[in-house]
């Protein structure tokens, strides 16, 4: 029998996130077909928000440590985010399935599929677009993260994950600027690290969260289980760790573009005391 370590984990399951399926008109698309084949959904995006953002306004669920948003965005084909500005925000974003298209106000074009990572150092300003150009719905994760100071010079990178996903392997995608000792593909200007790992039905990944840290963790495929806890396709976890590493089993599976896998994306940063959700 595993004996899993006393870390802190509480679910937050998917039906407490708030769901947003904007106007077209917002961000410059054209209506949404009364019928499409290709669409899975009826409006040109489905987008859940873990924490407050636009029209959703919760004083008891405003960040989690230095996270500040987590949207989980399904676009549809052929639509996307026209472009608009940031500031004083390390965001990243990571595709699930699909392809994302990104321009912004740098020179930077650039398309990623799944498992790709991409970085923008909002800092002193920066303007992009968001685009899926294909015929198949995008689902991509954007989380922003507070940078350690304001009025950075605004900065973009991007790590194509094409040919070089495995299963079974935890995958270290970002970290700090001042963490030399991590390879990792993205440096943010923030203590933060970022996770992912697709696996396989029954296989369990070991990810270490040291004393003093925190997680957030997002299923994003599949079914998982946590240190004993059970999460499904859009809950998350909450984590305060102990030092002792994290347990993740895949205990259900979906077929993906990268076979038949469960799939979690996962940022741990400094353990910030009352942070996290505070209405259930």
């Amino acid at each position: 029998m595993t004996l899993f370590s006393k870390s802190t984990i509480k679910v937050i399951p998917n039906n407490k996130l708030y769901v947003s399926e904007p106007n077209p008109m917002w961000f410059g698309n054209r209506g949404n077909p009364s019928s499409d084949p290709s669409w899975t959904n009826k409006n040109w995006l489905k987008s859940r928000f873990h924490f407050s953002f636009a029209e959703y306004r919760n004083p008891k669920n405003s960040n989690f440590g230095v996270i500040r948003v987590l949207n989980d965005d399904l676009v549809q084909p052929q639509r996307g985010f026209g472009a608009h500005p940031h500031s004083n925000m390390e965001i990243v974003t990571y595709i699930v399935n699909g392809k994302l298209t990104h321009e912004d106000s740098t020179g930077t074009s650039q398309s990623l599929g799944r498992g790709s990572i991409q970085f923008m150092t909002a800092g002193s300003g920066i303007r992009h677009s968001e685009h899926n150009h294909t015929d198949k719905p995008l689902r991509f994760i954007q989380t922003w993260i507070v940078p350690e100071k304001s009025g950075l010079e605004p900065n973009y990178g991007g790590y194509d994950a094409s040919g070089k996903l495995k299963r079974n392997e935890v995958r270290h995608l970002a970290s700090s600027t001042k963490d030399n000792a991590s390879d990792t593909p993205v440096k943010l200007n923030q203590d933060v690290n970022c996770r992912a790992g697709e696996i396989e039905l029954g296989k369990c990944l070991s990810v270490d969260l040291p004393k003093g840290r925190q997680a957030y963790l997002v299923c994003l495929e599949g079914t998982l289980k946590v240190n004993g806890k059970m999460v499904a396709r859009h809950d998350a976890c909450e984590i305060t760790g102990n030092g002792k590493p994290l347990e993740i089993e895949a205990t259900g599976v979906e077929q993906t573009e990268n076979g038949e896998v469960g799939h979690f994306l996962m940022f741990d940063m400094k353990e910030e005391k009352g942070s996290g959700r505070k209405d259930f």
